[in-house]
């Protein structure tokens, strides 16, 4: 019943924000429909078993690329001039019925992710013969810290690389004036 449940509304949020996402006009109300439609996938991840993918989906894509679109948005004035007749910049109404209800059923698939996440964590495994739907966040830390730390640490120093590289090109120019 709980994998039903989580499933249908996985299944719900993630076509309802990608619908909504090349529908909507307007970008920030895209960003927050996109940021449901993660918040889908990484449900549908926890219902076959995958809880470090749904864990890796909610931390990276939900926690990191949304916000980051959000700032961009915010940071660069968004998608154009919506100035009315008093001069004053429009704001986006918040607060109708769709909102709320996509509120809710993202607030409602986010904590029966996190459910799912912590029961296959907690879950004593008896025996080792590997199901379908078997915990692999033990698994795969074990073999990024012995088999493959080269490629996690490479990767590391990539990303490093990569934050340096933004604040460089972020930061203000100077003007020269000879």
């Amino acid at each position: 019943m709980f994998t039903n449940t989580l499933f249908l509304l996985s299944a719900v949020l993630t076509l309802g924000g990608a619908v909504a996402v090349v529908y909507s006009q307007n970008l920030m109300h895209a960003c927050i429909y996109l940021l449901a439609s993660f918040f889908g996938v990484a449900g549908l991840y926890a219902c076959i078993g995958a809880d470090f993918l749904a864990a890796t989906q909610l931390v990276v894509y939900a926690g990191g690329v949304v916000i980051l679109m959000l700032f961009a948005i915010m940071l660069t004035g968004g998608s154009g001039n919506k100035i009315n007749r008093y001069g004053l910049e429009k704001i986006a109404a918040m607060g109708n019925k769709k909102t709320y209800f996509f509120a809710g059923l993202t607030a409602a698939l986010a904590s029966l992710v996190v459910l799912k996440i912590i029961a296959n964590v907690l879950k004593v495994q008896t025996t080792e013969v590997l199901t379908s739907n078997a915990p692999t966040v033990e698994r795969i830390g074990t073999i990024l810290a012995t088999d493959h730390i080269l490629a996690f640490e490479i990767s590391s120093v990539l990303l490093l690389g990569a934050l340096i590289g933004a604040a460089v090109i972020s930061r203000p120019r100077k003007e020269r004036h000879d």
